[in-house]
């Protein structure tokens, strides 16, 4: 989990607290002296740390605190705002406009984005997960490489941008990043790319001659955003080094890295936020393309206090598809058998919410020892395994599943034609029976409530109907999420909460 030991740290803080039978001023400040110890340990910057300390005593006087109101509950919302303050500038990160206008029409936009960042920060890779996150919006998006310095940036960059399925412009033999840069950028906008990325050398603020290279490329481009990368790693250091930049160029928004890697603090790279003065927009989570996650201040210090992050665990349900079945049920209801094409599609929606074990994080009290490290990813590759079979397919063989039973030499064609062995393939058959008789189960109880859906809680054994999509009984590659779900022991407002409800 990102930046766990904060987390765990600060959660302990609070917890401490609310067991004392007896809260007076020697409990809250020993609970405030554990947190600042906890933003000290993650390398947060002192004078932050200080103000986020004074600003908690400011807001919480025990002895003025009314008599009807709960004062841990008090206390906790003050630490809880104090920390989203902490890493929220509150400015707004530049956006992409949209480029139909109101009556419909289309108004060509090129927006280029600039990345800046320390050497090793990551900022190649980030550049190329970007990029795959537009592209999943249905953005119009490439990558540039202006990053004539490092070896092998050139390669990478081509290689990340061939993974992400995204155009590409670079030169073996251009020295001049200030000229590849424009040229890429002129290219890409004769093509009407919507996003241009444009990706440059890592500096350091005592290196002056790539400090004023840095402003000729963004005074050549003009880019209508310049994000700046910040290793999560850096420690202390990062508060200066991202002064630094901002003063050379106007860094529009910041995305975290490698918040992720082992014995990361992080609390240097959070605080530079208040160097540069601007918002930070992702965080990443690992080495994937689809390790990139929106960062909004709240969520994440929801996150880390373990409250779990609803409103991105919907958004993640929305963006995969899960959001509305209405017509999939319907259609369900309608037909006589389930096939291998609706596991398929439903498999398909599963895909794009990413890692399960990053998904479940977003759920209060998720434990690592609920979820095993790789198992997320395991299941993950188990599906995309099974789906690769399921391309082998006739269209015959994904309408009617019964045909396997006629003629079982068709597993042995396919486990051919996917590069798999019959018994996996079998394997595969066998996950989709326990998937057909799960959802013929669900239908069954659709019928009899009128058709109108279930919520998860319901499906899981409880609570009263809603309108809705569900979940409850979702297996992902062998990870049954609705039984995970419920070992969480979700309330029915939760439940309704992360679907959308009031």
């Amino acid at each position: 989990m990102v930046l766990g030991e904060l987390g765990k740290k600060l959660s302990t803080a609070l917890s401490k607290m609310n067991s004392s039978q007896v809260l007076d001023n020697k409990v809250f400040n020993e609970m405030i002296g554990e947190i600042v110890t906890a933003l000290l340990q993650a390398d947060v910057n002192v004078q932050l740390v200080k103000k986020v300390r004074d600003d908690i005593k400011k807001k919480v006087n025990l002895e003025k605190i009314p008599s009807g109101v709960n004062r841990r509950k008090l206390i906790h919302q003050v630490v809880f705002d104090e920390l989203v303050a902490l890493v929220n500038p509150r400015k707004k990160a530049p956006k992409i406009p949209e480029q139909k206008s109101k009556t419909g029409e289309i108004k060509y936009k090129p927006y280029v984005i600039m990345f800046v960042g320390l050497q090793g920060s990551g900022k190649t890779t980030t550049c190329a997960k970007l990029a795959h996150h537009y592209k999943n919006k249905k953005k119009k998006v490439c990558l540039v490489c202006a990053d004539t310095f490092r070896a092998g940036a050139y390669e990478q960059l081509k290689q990340n941008a061939l993974k992400a399925g995204v155009p590409f412009y670079g030169s073996y033999t251009e020295q001049n990043p200030v000229k590849a840069a424009r040229e890429g950028v002129k290219h890409f906008k004769k093509q009407k790319m919507e996003v241009i990325i444009v990706d440059t050398s890592g500096r350091h603020k005592q290196e002056e001659g790539l400090f004023e290279e840095m402003q000729e490329i963004s005074e050549a481009i003009n880019p209508k955003n310049v994000i700046f990368v910040m290793d999560g790693t850096i420690g202390q250091s990062a508060f200066d080094q991202a002064k630094a930049f901002q003063e050379r160029v106007t860094v529009g928004s910041v995305i975290l890295t490698k918040l992720d890697a082992k014995g990361t603090k992080g609390g240097g790279a959070i605080s530079a936020v208040a160097a540069t003065g601007s918002p930070i927009i992702f965080y990443g989570t690992g080495e994937h393309l689809y390790d990139l996650e929106p960062f909004n201040a709240k969520s994440f210090i929801s996150r880390l206090l373990g409250h779990g992050d609803f409103g991105g665990l919907f958004n993640k349900i929305k963006d995969a598809g899960f959001e509305d079945q209405a017509e999939f049920y319907q259609k369900m209801m309608e037909k006589e058998e389930v096939t291998l094409r609706d596991m398929y599609e439903q498999w398909s929606m599963i895909i794009k919410m990413g890692p399960i074990d990053k998904v479940m994080e977003m759920l209060p009290g998720f434990s690592k020892d609920l979820l095993p490290t790789g198992k997320g990813e395991e299941a993950q590759l188990r599906i995309k395994r099974f789906m690769c079979m399921m391309n082998s397919m006739t269209n015959k063989e994904l309408d009617h599943p019964r045909v396997f039973h006629h003629e079982p030499s068709r597993f042995t064609r396919i486990a051919k034609g996917s590069g798999h062995s019959v018994k996996e393939v079998k394997e595969m058959f066998e996950e989709y029976k326990r998937f057909a008789k799960v959802l013929k189960s669900m239908i069954k109880r659709m019928k009899k409530g009128g058709g109108k859906g279930f919520n998860m809680n319901q499906l899981m054994g409880g609570g009263r109907r809603t309108r809705g999509m569900n979940m409850g009984n979702l297996n992902m590659g062998g990870l049954n999420i609705g039984q995970m779900m419920k070992n969480f022991n979700m309330s029915p407002d939760q439940m309704n909460q992360l679907m959308g409800k009031k």
